[in-house]
């Protein structure tokens, strides 16, 4: 069991004095997924709880953020140039700006996390790069976010964004209207964006409802919804083909990256262009 002490010790120089290091944080424990280092002791007990119950779970989160690289690239390619990456997390190698700005120099690119580990190591691995930058801000805000001055300064909304939604909107509960608060972004942008979105499905299986009812004890429970349920979320968008499927059957980079069971990502994903 991890002491107060064990906390105190744990927090480097740059986290803000204010964060909670006490229970176990969606965004820290996806980090450990990665093999990321800025996490804690207390997220990193839960994700061998969760890999415990659920063995597939880091490739779950693996083939996750292969789809969000994967979507930024095609994006970039097809002609965007500007990225609103809501729910963003602790940054790892390979994140938005990097592949953008890689294809297109000139890409820009807003982060947005509301857990404070997130924000502080975005602002210090953003730092010189002006056309990058973080909001603290809570997705379910969205005037919030769009009024930031980051944002303001870095997005033209007269003109097209990619809006990423990857595995947040399962964090918002029916009672916080999720359909409302993907709705108001795509209201905020020009025709021609687009949202890349991915979000936990339902399943039957006991251990994946296991690791759900698991997260129902940290500060970031999941709601998981059905396909249909999921395919609203694109209201307002035209889907790209192959449409809204499993995370690594979305125009995989090599047919074998599928696998022989999609279904084990148990996330959906997909790519709409506003209409």
């Amino acid at each position: 069991m991890t002491s107060e002490s064990d906390l105190s010790a744990e927090q480097p120089d740059w986290l803000p004095p204010d964060v909670d290091v006490s229970r176990p944080n969606a965004a820290r424990v996806y980090d450990v997924y990665l093999g990321g280092a800025h996490n804690f002791q207390i997220d990193r007990e839960f994700a061998k709880r969760a890999k415990d119950l659920l063995p597939e779970v880091i490739a779950m989160a693996r083939m996750n953020r292969a789809f969000l690289q994967r979507a930024v690239r095609e994006l970039t390619r097809a002609g965007i140039d500007q990225f609103l990456d809501l729910g963003s997390g602790i940054p790892t190698v390979g994140n938005v700006h990097e592949i953008a700005q890689r294809i297109n120099p000139e890409a820009k690119v807003v982060y947005v996390d509301n857990e404070a580990v997130a924000v502080a190591h975005s602002a210090l691995i953003l730092e010189g790069n002006p056309r990058a930058g973080v909001v603290q801000a809570d997705v379910r805000e969205p005037d919030q976010v769009l009024t930031a001055e980051v944002t303001r300064k870095l997005l033209d909304f007269s003109r097209p964004v990619a809006v990423i939604m990857c595995t947040i909107i399962h964090f918002v509960p029916d009672s916080d209207d999720p359909a409302g608060v993907v709705g108001a972004y795509r209201d905020a942008v020009a025709p021609g964006s687009y949202l890349a979105l991915s979000h936990a499905t339902s399943y039957s299986r006991q251990d994946v409802e296991s690791v759900r009812a698991a997260y129902s004890q940290t500060a970031n429970p999941v709601t998981a919804r059905t396909k249909p349920q999921i395919e609203r979320f694109f209201d307002g968008y035209e889907l790209l083909e192959p449409g809204l499927v499993f995370t690594q059957q979305w125009r995989p980079d090599h047919p074998s990256d599928v696998g022989d069971d999609p279904e084990n990502s148990g996330l959906y994903a997909g790519v709409g262009r506003k209409l």
